[in-house]
């Protein structure tokens, strides 16, 4: 079955170079096959033919995990990693065609080849609504907010203000006292670290994180640590990158002073039990951060009952702008941090004596933010919410299931990353290949994946690589896009 008989998507300009031939089928590895995916390719639902109805995969929403959701499956009912995957009954309606549209750089050629965009996982592309809401800020409101009576300034403040109601009520917080807009998830774990963790810290202290975390997860507490005295203690995973929760737990003890941890690897895509990290940490009577930025646009979010003490992202990861990022804090530990920084907009009255600070989230955003891009974010929001993140991440689950079959059937190709519980990311290696080369490669037939360390060597070397592969997805890609991918990478690893 050819790529084109088994997925039909009219949007993609000028088709696509390059035939599967005798690719395997969907139906070769269990999954559905082109009338059974159709109904993740419309808008109208579609049963899969001889599928039992009360099959269906079931996405758990952050804060909301049983024992038996985190522990180590994940998805309900989904097989091991690597197996032949079952066919849904009903994986999340997602008009693809339509979707696609609305993203204006999916039209764009690279070297004479429509764009893949597979590369999410470093920045998801922006909707013309992001776009187009920018451009309107910029062309009626823009004006500094909070510090003036007219109008422009009425409708700048309005503006931002409404970006932290939708990023409040986006991830489940009790209010919009508890969103600090920050530049993105690195200044978010910094501003934890220096604001509320360090003043804590007094000589062989400890903070723990895990093996999976990004570099911007390691290099604030190493900061801070090197600063007080302090010490990290690292989780371990195991040779699949599923974190062992049983080691965690015997890291804690009379010395433990914070954790964070991440929600998603962003190397392999592990998810790790957060709802479990959480409990055990309070139980210790320890706080917790949970760095979301790869999980913000793939998993439903609830801070609230997840009881996480702190959790951050970046506005980037979900299709939205640069340079705007949030931390979620609960009103007890953003009333006991301090400052970040100092400046107009986070005080309340100034002396050379004594200044007194405003109330959170005023307290962390010292001088004139980045206005255009909380709205922005906002935007973004507004967009994700339209389409259901529960039927996102429905539909991307459905695709990575899809994606692992596809590139395991290419000899040579090794998958990084076989934690049960995964999402979005498909990070390999090719016998005989450097990855930079294959990523070069890729990029010439316009396929953009990330290939290096993703700021995240000691996962990487955990598990022996120093590098690798990494395709990352979003809901806007399509299985025909895993097909043009898998049989580029094949051909690629064909060569002598």
């Amino acid at each position: 079955m050819t790529t084109s008989n088994l997925f039909t998507l009219p949007y993609v300009p000028g088709g696509w170079p390059g035939e599967a031939g005798d690719a395997p089928s969907a139906r070769d590895y269990g999954l559905p096959d082109a009338r059974d995916l159709q109904g993740l390719l419309s808008d109208t639902p579609a049963r899969p033919r001889g599928v039992e109805a009360a099959y269906a995969p079931r996405v758990v929403p952050l804060g909301q995990e049983s024992r038996a959701d985190i522990a180590p499956r994940g998805f309900a009912s989904l097989p091991a990693f690597g197996s032949r995957p079952a066919p849904a009954a009903r994986v999340g309606q997602i008009p693809v065609e339509r979707i696609r549209a609305d993203f204006p750089i999916l039209a764009e050629q690279v070297e004479g080849h429509p764009l893949v965009w597979l590369d999410n996982a470093a920045t998801t592309q922006r909707p013309k609504q992001v776009i187009d809401r920018i451009s309107h800020y910029y062309l009626h409101e823009n004006s500094n907010v909070h510090r003036a009576a007219h109008t422009l300034a009425a409708r700048s403040t309005d503006a931002y203000e409404a970006a932290r109601e939708k990023v409040s009520r986006f991830i489940g917080a009790r209010g919009p006292e508890n969103i600090i807009f920050v530049r993105g998830t690195t200044e978010g774990l910094n501003l934890i670290a220096h604001s509320y963790v360090k003043p804590l810290l007094r000589p062989g202290d400890e903070i723990i994180l895990t093996q999976l975390e990004h570099h911007a997860n390691i290099v604030p507490w190493q900061l801070i640590a090197q600063e007080t005295g302090a010490t990290i203690r690292v989780a371990p995973v195991d040779e699949h990158g599923q974190l062992i929760v049983e080691e965690y737990i015997r890291l804690f003890n009379d010395k433990t002073r914070f954790v964070s941890a991440t929600h998603v690897s962003n190397a392999l895509g592990t998810v790790t039990p957060v709802q479990e990290l959480v409990q055990i940490a309070h139980r210790f009577g320890v706080r917790i951060a949970i760095d979301g930025a790869q999980s913000i646009s793939h998993i439903p979010t609830n801070v609230t009952a997840l009881d996480a003490d702190f959790f951050v992202f970046s506005g980037h990861k979900i299709f939205g702008p640069t340079g705007i990022g949030v931390v979620y804090g609960k009103q007890e530990v953003l009333e006991e941090a301090r400052p970040y920084q100092g400046g107009g907009n986070m005080i309340a009255d100034v002396t050379f004596e004594l200044t007194r600070y405003q109330p959170s989230p005023n307290k962390f955003e010292a001088g004139t933010g980045n206005i255009a891009d909380a709205v922005g974010l906002g935007a973004a929001i507004d967009y994700v919410t339209s389409l259901g993140i529960e039927n996102i991440a429905q539909y991307e689950h459905a695709l990575l299931e899809y994606g692992i079959a596809k590139l395991s059937a290419i000899p040579g190709l090794t998958l990084v990353g076989t934690a049960a519980n995964k999402t979005s990311v498909l990070s390999f290696v090719l016998a005989g290949h450097e990855n930079e080369a294959v990523g070069r490669y890729l990029s010439q037939v316009g396929i953009a994946v990330r290939s290096g360390h993703h700021c995240a060597q000691p996962i990487l070397r955990r598990l022996g690589y120093e590098s690798t592969v990494r395709p990352s997805l979003a809901f806007y890609n399509t299985p025909q896009e895993i097909d043009f991918l898998a049989e580029q990478v094949a051909r690629f690893a064909a060569r002598q």
